[in-house]
């Protein structure tokens, strides 16, 4: 096992590792930036060192200043988390080449699945069902422009090396294919380095099903079942729950079953995340994998008890999986809320700053994944996640209940945060009764014409028993 592992990350994901090396035995050493100099996962890591400024790019993006933090601290193994570099075949290797462990999947496996084309074509030829759409990068507009006519509008024109809806445009006819492709080119181009484009036929009215998968160099694959992550906005997720309300038992082990045949297909090992579309009449099709740990990876551990954490940190040591499929027993109801800094009232706009007083709900089957503290910072230069709020329940209904209580106990001062507008969604009656899709949080805010409309238009539910909120 190891003595010492380097966490090339921050926030809540960084203490969320420190929390299960801790429980391990095995020393961490955070990485900072100078605008994370008080950060939370500084103060709990064993040893912590500051690579760089503010900007992503001169810390936490930077290889070289992490690899070098990692050899002078003599680290066993670097955790990527999720974002930054968890999904960089490059840094990965590097880390091979400096004698340190990176916990994830082999560099071939990052690229194999990270060019989204490319796994989509290893599905199709594992005999996993795709959403129709162009076999492989498309070379340019016009060629795209053929593609969607043939498979029919509309179409979603995606980043290959994409995630996190960066990238991506929703075309519903040829008028405006041409300049939709060049904008999902270029924002491809400043985020991932790569401008590469493939089209999908939009597939509507779907639920986002992900299963999560563990997978050991021995060949051991098994899932952990699956999230419901179809409460999205703009591509981005926002509250996730396990199990699916609308998965039948029959459908849930099929789709199971196709995910682990994704990992064997890809040659995949460690923790990562096959994620799907499915139709209401029950037919599903591959989108991706993500080769890391997922940001609501905790509602699978409230609901199996398994920590995902210890067992990526047990595979990436060469241990095998000490657990068959049959041995994951699924327990209760768990759902996910995404607390971030942002201004609803202002089109969700980034809201950094500091954090004056925040009080962290508690009480039975509530969980807190956060890295925030009275008189701490929101940086600007990161992603405005910051919290998840967990509730778990022997019910769905018993979980929404307790995740309603936590969310009206939970006070954060100083910054916009979308508490209320979570709130808003959970008293809906809609999601109330398990009657959403990939389209919900648009149906309802393109319902009103202004913030006010929305809140009062939903709100009703519980005849404003939180309007406080507000």
């Amino acid at each position: 096992m190891f003595r010492r592992i380097l966490i090339a990350n921050r926030g809540e994901i960084a203490i969320r590792i420190i929390r299960t090396c801790q429980e391990m035995d095995i020393e961490t050493v955070a990485v900072y930036s100078r605008a994370d100099a008080d950060a939370l996962h500084v103060k709990l890591a064993t040893y912590a060192i500051c690579i760089g400024e503010g900007r992503a790019e001169e810390s936490y993006l930077n290889q070289k200043a992490v690899i070098s933090a990692a050899v002078a601290y003599k680290c066993d193994a670097v955790h990527p988390g999720y974002g930054f570099l968890s999904e960089n075949a490059d840094f990965a290797e590097l880390c091979e080449k400096n004698g340190i462990t990176f916990i994830g999947p082999s560099p071939e496996a990052i690229r194999r699945f990270g060019d989204k084309s490319t796994a989509r074509q290893t599905m199709k030829d594992a005999g996993v069902p795709v959403i129709p759409g162009s076999d492989g990068i498309v070379a340019s507009a016009e060629e795209g422009a053929d593609i969607a006519e043939n498979i029919g509008y509309p179409v979603l024109i995606k980043a290959s090396a994409g995630g996190g809806g960066r990238g991506m445009r929703r075309v519903d006819s040829p008028e405006k294919f041409n300049e939709m492709f060049e904008e999902a080119r270029a924002e491809a181009k400043a985020n991932f380095g790569n401008g590469a484009l493939y089209i999908e036929k939009l597939v509507q009215n779907t639920k986002h099903i992900e299963f999560q998968i563990l997978a050991d160099d021995y060949g051991h694959v098994i899932h952990l079942g699956e999230r419901d992550c179809s409460v999205q906005r703009r591509n981005q997720k926002m509250i996730e729950e396990t199990p699916s309300r609308t998965i039948p038992a029959e459908l849930r082990d099929k789709m199971g079953k196709t995910a682990v045949l994704c990992a064997e297909a890809g040659g995949y090992t460690n923790a990562g995340t096959v994620e799907f579309l499915c139709t209401e009449k029950g037919e599903y099709y591959f989108m991706e994998m993500n080769a890391r740990i997922q940001v609501e990876h905790g509602i699978t551990e409230m609901v199996t008890g398994i920590d995902i954490v210890r067992e990526q940190i047990r595979i990436a040591s060469g241990m095998s999986l000490d657990m068959e499929q049959d041995d994951v027993v699924f327990s209760g109801h768990a759902i996910e809320c995404r607390i971030n800094a942002e201004d609803p009232d202002n089109g969700f706009r980034p809201s950094p700053g500091k954090v004056s007083f925040i009080h962290i709900p508690g009480g039975k089957g509530v969980r807190v994944d956060t890295a925030l503290y009275s008189g701490c910072s929101v940086s600007p230069y990161y992603d405005s996640l910051i919290a998840k709020v967990i509730a778990r329940g022997k019910t769905r209904l018993e979980a929404l209940k307790i995740m309603r209580r936590a969310l009206e106990e939970l006070i954060i001062d100083g910054i916009k945060t979308n508490i209320s507008f979570m709130c808003l969604i959970l008293y809906d009656t809609d999601f109330a009764r398990g009657r959403y899709d990939t389209g919900f949080i648009d149906g309802k805010l393109s319902t009103f014409v202004n913030w006010d409309m929305f809140y009062d238009g939903i709100s009703q539910m519980e005849n404003g028993r939180w309007i406080h909120l507000k």
